[in-house]
């Protein structure tokens, strides 16, 4: 397509939108519920969902833990944490590369909670950076089931930035694709560049699909299913109080 054929608009962005939507739909429904097994196993055994994501990959984390609609057990890990649960000052994290730095994946997980009966998931789009791939490796190496989230196109064209040379979908049980392009932004622009990023909008749609799956297995299994209520409603507070108390530690609530 020429540069004069280029259709940008909002409608066009949404024509891409959709399209991503669908081959999440058609093609990830399958790896999908193999995670919500991994993930309901878990939670059946006491484990908490351990999810870690930098950069634009937070928003995933938020989908899962600590949001009305969201599993209870559910833990969301972050660079961040170095500053707010450790000793870190705010210059060291705040460089937008230091996701790159493989040396945080074991701080960061110093600061957690972390018990045997654990499953990670770990959502990055390129599945290359140093942090990324250094916890896929750390919490591999004790026996955590990975299961992760990524783009399968962007990590086959990128050499990974960790010394060991893995990208995070080698390292991972489950691999659920995110079906981005490389460089995430799918609606070309005439001359260079392009807008319309599909990682966060299909990033949501999986974390939801995740939710509605491991709460189906639950209820199939007769147990109940813990999920926290918006706080802004009556008894919100109390009935996730409820839940909550019951990991005590291990689960973190979001800062507002």
């Amino acid at each position: 397509m020429s540069d004069d054929e280029i259709h940008v608009d909002q409608f066009a962005c949404a024509d891409i939108m959709e399209a991503a939507v669908k081959r999440i739909v058609t093609t990830q429904a399958d790896n999908i519920a193999s995670a919500a097994a991994l993930m309901a196993d878990a939670i059946k055994r006491d484990g908490i969902i351990q999810l870690f994501g930098t950069g634009h990959s937070r928003t995933f984390t938020m989908e899962i833990a600590g949001r009305a609609g969201g599993l209870v057990p559910a833990n969301a890990l972050n660079i961040k944490d170095l500053v707010l649960r450790g000793q870190a000052l705010p210059e060291e994290i705040l460089d937008p590369t230091v996701e790159r730095d493989p040396s945080l994946a074991q701080r960061i997980l110093d600061l957690a909670d972390v018990r045997p009966q654990d499953v990670f998931i770990i959502v990055s789009n390129s599945g290359g950076n140093g942090s990324v791939v250094e916890m896929a490796l750390l919490v591999k190496a004790r026996g955590h089931q990975i299961i992760a989230v990524t783009s399968l196109d962007h990590s086959m064209h990128i050499s990974s930035r960790h010394p060991s040379g893995l990208r995070l979908f080698e390292l991972a049980d489950v691999v659920i694709d995110n079906c981005g392009v490389l460089g995430d932004a799918a609606l070309e622009l005439p001359g260079k560049g392009a807008i319309g990023a599909t990682s966060s909008l299909t990033g949501i749609l999986i974390a939801q699909m995740l939710v509605a799956e491991v709460c189906g297995l639950l209820l199939k299994g007769g147990q109940e299913v813990p999920v926290l209520i918006s706080a802004n409603v009556p008894g919100g507070d109390e009935h996730n109080e409820r839940f909550l108390s019951r990991y005590e530690t291990r689960v973190r609530l979001p800062e507002p």
